[in-house]
């Protein structure tokens, strides 16, 4: 049945072809190496210049071999291999941890604990369950990025996402499925920016009733911390800020699970319900499941990563390690307050300690601003700025490595304009919550397992087949009540006085009824 629907149609040709044409391109340089070393013997200055050539052909040979080397763009400009490890420097996995772990412990945690409320036992299995789900989505989306040659040793074949979906569409349209992806990519990041200063606003105004600033004006001061963002050039410097975002984020958890156990002898073991609430259980899904999407980010980690090897290691420590903090912290968290639960666990705190946990949530905000900002910014500059056929302007950077005046300033538009838009677009963000879900939802379940299947279809175990489809159907089916509360609380959104109301939690996917209730204060 997936052979007529078109898996792994394609897939053999372009194995077959890459292989030829990588044994052809090796042994070609090959031959050009012997000849220039032949040439320079002759000449009676082989010494020096053999050594240069055999590096530059070494050098080839790797990028061939193990799809690591200078990109295209950099050695057409005459860059050589040390600038461009400087310009680029490649990650730990340590780094590529903190980053993933940044992606995955988000603002979502502080919803857990109402995912309890109406999930009880079920929900804490669900935590498991997603990280999981989300931790072998990552490592299948990965697979797609390789294909194996005649020796039958795996080479990196495709460097992003959007290559990956424009090999699952080849022959017949070649370039589809990489306009979806870039698309879905797009708007998830710069959504997830915007949601970040939103998130800032808000935080700092409640903290803060009785100062005489508005909410504007603090996502104003908010996104002018976050213009220095606009000069970030590799990975390694945004795993700095994943690094201070991780560690804000054990704060704020350590403060809350604080609380949390100097009221132990008050908590309510009974409360936990081995019953769900039909009703509000799918919101529970959406908040438990998209806590745990890094899809989006893993094709540029792993490439950037000095051992790609050390992938998978990390992503297991990562989701175990996020497993755990996530259980624990919900369980805690509902143990203490019970059927009084609210939305975002901080509405529960005491006046001073929430005060002081807003703040670091701000730090938490900002910190997490680089990473999906590099992103998107990536994404843009491949669609839209490298010198190539298919791009609409030049490079956004000089033969040097350097980026350009105009690339900085178009970077410093993009974050003035994700202030514009969380600040000017009436019931942004309840549109962001409608279209998180359905990107979200693609990126993370359904495309990484339909390409999976669709690429590695005859070398697939029957037990990943059926991974791969229960996935799917189990995301699709989880979408639908998503996109369906989200669309209620759009058309239910026109009343003046909610809009006050609805800010960051707005992503978390709450009801109609709970975000437009007089009660609803979030991060308040």
């Amino acid at each position: 049945m997936f052979a007529r629907m078109g898996f792994q149609a394609a897939t053999d040709e372009e194995g077959l072809g890459f292989a030829a044409c990588d044994d052809l391109d090796y042994d070609h340089r090959q031959g050009m190496q012997m000849d220039v070393l032949t040439s320079e013997e002759m000449m009676g200055g082989g010494g020096e210049g053999g050594e240069g050539s055999g590096d530059l052909m070494d050098g080839d040979s790797h990028y061939q071999r193990d799809g690591t080397g200078p990109p295209k763009s950099a050695s057409k400009d005459g860059a050589s291999p040390n600038e461009l490890s400087e310009a680029k420097p490649k990650i730990t996995a340590w780094e590529a941890g903190w980053n993933v772990t940044n992606a995955i412990q988000g603002m979502f945690v502080l919803g857990l604990p109402y995912a309890i409320l109406h999930g009880g036992y079920l929900g804490l299995f669900l935590i498991i369950f997603a990280a999981v789900v989300c931790c072998y989505t990552g490592k299948i989306l990965i697979a797609c990025l390789y294909e194996e040659d005649e020796d039958g040793q795996l080479v990196r074949v495709r460097d992003s996402y959007v290559d990956i979906a424009n090999a699952c569409c080849a022959p017949r349209f070649p370039s589809l499925g990489g306009h979806v992806v870039n698309v879905a990519q797009i708007i998830e990041l710069v959504m997830t920016c915007i949601l970040y200063v939103v998130v800032s606003g808000n935080l700092m105004y409640n903290s803060f009733p009785n100062m005489p600033i508005s909410q504007k004006s603090w996502a104003i001061m908010a996104t002018a911390a976050l213009l220095p963002c606009a000069f970030l050039k590799n990975l390694k410097a945004v795993s700095k800020f994943s690094l201070l975002c991780t560690l804000a984020h054990f704060v704020i958890n350590i403060l809350v699970i604080a609380y949390c156990l100097s009221r132990a002898r008050d908590w309510a073991w009974d409360k936990v319900k081995f019953y769900i609430d039909v009703k509000k259980f799918p919101i529970s899904i959406g908040i438990i499941v998209f806590s745990y999407t890094s899809q989006i980010f893993l094709p540029s980690l792993e490439g950037n990563m000095q051992k790609p090897s050390e992938f998978h290691c990390m992503m297991n420590w990562t989701h175990i390690a996020a497993c755990i903090l996530k259980g624990l912290f919900a369980l805690v968290a509902y143990l203490t307050w019970a059927d009084a639960t609210k939305e975002v666990i901080t509405d529960n705190l005491p006046p001073g300690i929430r005060a002081v946990v807003n703040i670091f949530l701000v730090a938490k905000a900002l910190l997490s601003y680089p990473l999906p900002f590099f992103a998107a910014v990536e994404v843009l500059e491949k669609c839209f700025f490298k010198e190539a056929e298919h791009t609409y302007f030049p490079d956004c950077y000089g033969g040097d490595g350097r980026l350009k005046s105009w690339g900085l300033s178009l970077r410093c538009g993009l974050v003035v304009f994700t202030l514009l838009m969380a600040i000017y677009v009436p019931h942004f963000a309840l549109l962001m919550g409608l279209t998180g879900s359905l990107t979200g939802a693609g990126l993370c379940f359904l495309l990484p397992s339909l390409f999976h299947l669709k690429l590695l279809w005859r070398k697939l175990l029957w037990h990943q087949v059926f991974f791969d489809v229960a996935i799917f159907v189990i995301g699709a089916a989880a979408l639908e009540p998503q996109a369906s509360s989200r669309v209620d609380l759009i058309l239910t959104a026109v009343r003046p006085p909610s809009t006050e109301l609805i800010c960051s939690g707005i992503n978390h996917g709450f009801t109609a009824k709970d975000m437009l209730s007089g009660n609803a204060k979030y991060y308040k």
